[in-house]
């Protein structure tokens, strides 16, 4: 999530090509349409629960993670950061959503041959952590930096192994509180905030949208869903199977914003 309180997401329907998504940690599987189409939808429904409005884009049929709108663009409440996704197949996916953000934010952009995927950025108040993935370059990090100095935001690296993202080795559940997987990023990164650490046979478990005082979650890990209630955080759980055979997860099917 980009800040908090933010009551419009930016979504983008699942396309029909999705079998032919980027994988970089997972084996392919097959991806029921279907069923990956009705997840998603009750993704939205949940965000809606907790009264976020709902902008749908266009489907994009021939672009297989299109529903992954999170990767295309970073907001804040000064600029909107429109990103240049490390993955080639995935850069088509931008000009919707920069569309979508023009009358919203000025722009700012990252350009060749920087790259920068919107999941590998964590905002964590004043301060943007950004994960050194196989889809974000050190210029796409400086670039990012320039963009954000002007409004007083602070930008630092995370090195990340083992995962696609950040922000599926770490996300923010609290408001001074991480779920993170140790295995994936090092909590000393994270002085000074309370680490939930998701258990080793559930790696893909540290990746929630924090809609303050909710979070929701994949219903894949009841475990940790338990860690978190017992810390006072109501959890709203979804199904994203499919979705996560795409290496996705539940912050990359929205782009949040203040509208």
């Amino acid at each position: 999530m980009n800040e908090r309180g933010l009551p419009l997401a930016i979504t983008r329907p699942v396309s029909r090509s999705i079998a032919r998504c980027e994988l970089t940690h997972l084996t392919r599987a097959p991806i029921d349409f279907d069923v990956a189409c009705a997840q998603h939808a009750a993704y939205e429904v949940a965000l809606e629960s907790l009264g976020v409005r709902i902008e749908r884009l266009p489907e994009a049929p021939d672009l297989p993670d299109a529903v992954f709108v999170e990767d295309c663009a970073v907001v804040f409440d000064e600029v909107a950061v429109i990103c240049r996704p490390g993955a080639a197949s995935r850069r088509a996916e931008v000009p919707a959503v920069e569309a979508a953000l023009a009358a919203r934010r000025p722009l700012a952009h990252i350009t060749a041959p920087g790259t920068l995927d919107g999941g590998d950025v964590l905002v964590l108040d004043r301060e943007v952590l950004v994960g050194q993935s196989r889809r974000t370059n050190a210029e796409g990090v400086t670039q990012l930096r320039a963009a954000l100095t002007l409004f007083g935001r602070t930008v630092r690296t995370v090195p990340v192994t083992g995962a696609l993202h950040l922000k599926s080795a770490v996300t923010r559940v609290g408001e001074r509180t991480l779920l993170l997987n140790p295995a994936w990023v090092d909590p000393a990164a994270f002085d000074g905030w309370s680490i939930i650490a998701v258990d080793p046979s559930e790696p893909f478990a540290a990746n929630a949208v924090w809609l303050e005082p909710h979070v929701i979650y994949a219903e894949a890990f009841p475990g940790i869903r338990e860690r978190l209630e017992a810390r006072g955080i109501p959890v709203l759980t979804v199904a994203v199977s499919e979705l996560a055979k795409a290496e996705g997860g539940v912050t990359c099917c929205s782009l949040l914003l203040k509208d």
